[in-house]
């Protein structure tokens, strides 16, 4: 019986050189991969996940990258010095690889099933109408709900599941004895997600291939992995199985890891961070159920600072010449909404959340409905008076840098709105404000004159977060404010964020698909599903007891861990 490892690295060292200055990104990373296994490499941004990934597919820059190491085998072949015809034909037929961001990866100017076909035709000999065939075949195998339809659309026609799923078909078109899955359920919503690691579970299965399953999210690695490889700073502090690093993790750093994302059971009053783990500064203060029931009952004894009423937001589109179809992406949604409240907002994409956030915000106005903010009926302001709700009513955005202007300093942008506003008096005053707000969120003096490419994602979000609050609003809307955030980083912007609703008295609508977050976040709940709100209340007692098969969905879709 062949007990060799499909996979066998053995001190994978890797530097960027730059001038006469080297960076070393890996230390000395050594593992294996047997044939038919599955083994989750997690960490948080930086650690070396993704650089370890694109060394063995021979991905890195040639002229900086310096890659050194004792041994890398795949399938007995040496990866150390490979040339480009050979490691070309290794690619996609022998090793794939999923990518974390679908639409970034297809090419939009081309229907996808002719990228699927591209693949085919490079690897193999079948002609185009086998080709088609098999691409068809493949679609269907990947549980594309209309395969002919996806085989003619370009990628920006189809949903972000439905993207990832022609990814994968694609990964798996020449049948890869080793597939590569970098971070590729991310930006999904909770129960997509669920669907791609059944998906590739069941793909595993069928063609005994070995999966290199990358993600910062321990919760989602215990639910797909039989092996776990914990990096941090470009090293391997913890190699185990999946159980032995659940239930007794050795190093701090997985420990950390595996605590900062909010529990289900205990609502802790701070999340902790992976500095309070590796300073041994932990505060476990739980949030009580009485706690929260006196909070309740002051919140909910005064008038409501938002009142949503039978809001409808319809898109229309015509169909040849005479016809006209319509969609309602919100339908006669009502909720009410109290200062110092966060109200979670939760639902799978395309349900309509976002599309209410931006009716509340008057950026996409409704077609029907009355939004009455501190008793005014805003739907009907315009000019001076909706200038000064723009003071009042303000978003954090899910992407910081797409929000952030690339040539503006933080400092620049962070004063912009109080100078559009004429909130201050002078510039210097302005700046004063602004230097105050980046102490606030976390950072420092001197990052008052960079730009947002020299910051990592946790702390542009800070950035934005600094944006934000400088116009001093009553109510934010957090539109999926951490979904991209590495779990760590995620728990000091929540910490972050609740910190400041004490502090200025914030009142939050908290938009997003990991429910998790938004139970750990929100006093009371949300759900939606097509345009319409299925489920509403307290946030514990849904997820204690969720009444309808949706929401049960929902829940049973949330990475649990072992």
């Amino acid at each position: 019986m062949d007990t060799a490892p499909l996979l066998f690295v053995k001190d994978l060292t890797v530097a960027f050189a730059s001038g006469k200055t080297k960076n070393q990104v890996l230390h000395e990373v050594s593992f294996s991969l047997k044939k038919n296994e599955i083994l989750g490499v997690v960490g948080e941004s930086g650690s070396g996940k993704s650089v370890t990934s694109l060394a063995l597919m021979g991905l890195l820059p040639q002229k900086t990258a310096q890659i050194t190491a004792k041994e890398i085998l795949f399938d007995g072949i040496s990866l150390l010095n490979l040339d480009k015809k050979s490691y070309r034909k290794l690619r996609g037929n022998e090793i794939a690889m999923i990518f974390q961001e679908p639409m970034s990866s297809l090419n939009p100017s081309i229907k996808c099933g002719k990228q699927v076909l591209e693949i085919l035709q490079q690897h193999t000999s079948l002609s185009k109408k086998e080709a088609k065939q098999k691409t068809i075949a493949l679609f269907e195998k990947v549980k594309l709900p209309d395969p002919e339809r996806a085989y003619r659309s370009y990628p920006h026609e189809l949903s972000g599941g439905q993207k990832q799923r022609i990814m994968i078909a694609m990964a798996i078109a020449c049948k890869p004895k080793l597939l590569i899955a970098d971070e590729p359920t991310t930006a999904l919503d909770v129960t997509v997600q669920q669907e791609i690691l059944f998906l590739l579970k069941e793909l595993q299965q069928e063609t005994n291939m070995s999966i290199l399953f990358i993600s910062h999210d321990l919760g989602l690695v215990s639910e797909i992995a039989t092996n776990v490889l914990v990096m941090y700073k470009g090293q391997v502090v913890e190699y185990d199985t999946t159980t032995a690093i659940f239930n007794n993790p050795k190093a701090d750093y997985t420990k950390a890891l595996i605590n900062s994302r909010p529990s289900l059971d205990t609502r802790l009053e701070r999340l902790p961070t992976i500095n309070d783990y590796l300073q041994k500064n932990l505060d476990t203060t739980i949030v009580t159920h009485a706690d929260r029931q006196k909070r309740h009952k002051k919140l909910y004894n005064q008038p409501p600072l938002l009142e949503v009423q039978n809001i409808r937001k319809t898109y229309f589109s015509s169909i040849g010449f005479f016809g006209k179809h319509h969609v309602d992406a919100v339908a006669d949604v009502s909720f009410k909404l109290y200062e110092g409240e966060t109200l979670g907002l939760v639902g799978e994409s395309g349900c309509g959340k976002s599309t209410l956030g931006n009716a509340i915000l008057l950026l996409d106005r409704a077609t029907s409905g009355t939004i009455h903010y501190k008793g005014v009926d805003i739907t009907k302001l315009k000019g001076t008076a909706l200038r000064h709700l723009r003071k009042e009513i303000q978003l954090i955005f899910q992407d910081p840098f797409a929000s952030l202007n690339p040539r503006m300093t933080v400092g620049q942008a962070i004063m912009e709105p109080m100078l559009a506003h004429h909130l201050y008096e002078t510039k210097e005053s302005c700046k004063q404000k602004a230097l105050e707000l980046l102490h606030r969120v976390g950072l420092e003096t001197i990052h008052f004159d960079r730009y947002p490419h020299e910051f990592s994602g946790g702390q542009r979000q800070r950035i934005g977060i600094a944006r934000t609050i400088a116009l001093q609003p009553k109510l934010i809307i957090c539109d999926e404010s951490v979904s991209a955030l590495d779990i760590s980083v995620q728990a000091q912007v929540l910490n972050l964020l609740n910190e400041l609703k004490e502090n200025f008295g914030f009142t939050y609508i908290f938009i997003s698909h990991d429910l998790a977050v938004v139970k750990y976040m929100a006093d009371q709940l949300l759900v939606m599903n097509k345009g319409r709100i299925e489920e509403q209340g307290d946030a514990d007692t849904i997820y204690a007891n969720p009444k309808k098969n949706y929401t049960k969905k929902l829940i049973d879709a949330i990475p649990k861990g072992i």
